[in-house]
């Protein structure tokens, strides 16, 4: 592999997230092809961004194929309507659509795919998810798999305009486990460290608490702890980047110092919040952050939560990035309090760092240094 004395696709490669010159490698192989030429922008640190197709589908329900049955076949049965989406197209909030990506794989049996939502699409609560043929979860490719990808689109808050092209969800690949023990994340801990506390709460994953202690205090008492989306507002074309008044969508959540009561969250309200905890990903790991944990509470507080290797690193200068919430309270009111745990981050190995490192020179990461940031789309 070009780049790279390491195996992949093959029996004896070893296991972990693959990297950017992988990803590069493996299409040149057209192990991932499509439609159209891939961009090298495209191709991320640790996950590859996939492009919508030419059109979409409004169907009645949500839908996993299941074992014994393509994507096709289910849309013949449950499509309402058919939407070009050249020259541009809305999608409705509170609809279900279906959108052929431009990508497809073609898998070794030693590889596996994962995908997540790409952050600015989580920070606009847009639901979206990956569906393979057969599949019998969201979000997931078998080893060996063969064939076209779909995205499921879910506006939740705002309405919003796409096109061929569009960048919603991203995949990654993995070659055989890549799971980490509570132990190595404690030794990734000691050394890095993987969040900026001394107690931190390692347990399935690297707990973070959300912050709700205003960083500066205006003349009322009060400070800015994080957003709260309108609901009836105007259209976001989501490739507008800062083409948007952050008040015409926002409403701004001002709390007193501390000691203050609280957030209550209203049920099927959106919020952008942080992270109390600044977070670190070494230079040869990923991250997730695991969205919903009814141990914790019911709500959600990630739909994109991918990080690639290099967020917050020091090594880009990048000390002090806080994670991003994107909340959403579940039938019925909660209250969050400054400091309570939310989630947990879960690390994994890649195969080898990356040629590409997030937030690095001429990468062009939107979201490196980030303190409370909503998405690139807002001035």
């Amino acid at each position: 592999m070009a780049g790279s004395d390491v195996k992949i696709g093959g029996e004896q490669g070893p296991s972990g997230v693959l990297a950017s010159q992988h990803l590069r490698a493996l299409i040149g192989d057209e192990v991932i092809s499509a439609d159209q030429p891939i961009d090298e922008n495209q191709v991320q640190p640790a996950s590859l961004d996939l492009r919508l197709g030419d059109v979409a589908y409004r169907v009645r329900a949500s839908f996993l194929p299941g074992p014994r049955a393509t994507v096709q076949d289910k849309l013949d049965k449950l499509q309402m309507h058919r939407i070009d989406l050249r020259g541009g197209a809305v999608l409705e909030k509170g609809c279900v659509y279906i959108v052929p990506l431009q990508e497809r794989v073609r898998l070794p049996a030693t590889l596996s795919g994962m995908a997540n939502p790409k952050s600015s699409t989580g920070r606009l609560d847009i639901f979206t998810r990956l569906i393979a043929d057969r599949a019998v979860e969201f979000e997931t490719v078998t080893p060996g798999y063969d064939g076209p990808l779909y995205a499921e689109i879910s506006p939740r808050t705002f309405s919003v305009l796409v096109q061929p092209g569009t960048r919603l969800n991203q995949l990654r690949l993995r070659q055989g486990s890549a799971q980490m023990t509570d132990g190595q994340m404690r030794e990734l801990q000691a050394r890095l460290p993987l969040v900026d506390s001394d107690l931190a709460d390692i347990k399935e994953g690297v707990g973070f608490s959300v912050d709700l202690t205003p960083p500066e205090i205006g003349p009322n008492g009060t400070g800015l702890v994080g957003f709260r989306a309108k609901k009836h507002t105007g259209l976001i074309d989501v490739d507008n980047v800062a083409g948007y008044a952050v008040e015409e969508f926002w409403e701004p959540l001002h709390l007193p110092a501390t000691p203050n009561d609280g957030l209550v969250l209203n049920p099927d309200e959106f919020y952008i919040l942080r992270s109390k905890e600044s977070v670190t990903v070494p230079l040869d790991h990923a991250a997730e952050m695991r969205a919903y944990d009814t141990r914790v509470g019911e709500f959600r507080v990630h739909y994109a939560g991918f990080f690639d290797p290099g967020f917050g690193h020091p090594e880009v200068g990048a000390v002090g990035t806080r994670a991003v919430l994107e909340v959403r309270s579940h039938e019925v009111p909660f209250l969050l309090e400054d400091g309570q745990i939310v989630g947990r981050l879960v690390y994994e190995p890649l195969v080898e760092k990356p040629d590409k490192i997030y937030g690095a020179d001429g990468l062009g990461s939107n979201y490196q240094r980030q303190g409370l940031k909503l998405s690139k789309h807002f001035r």
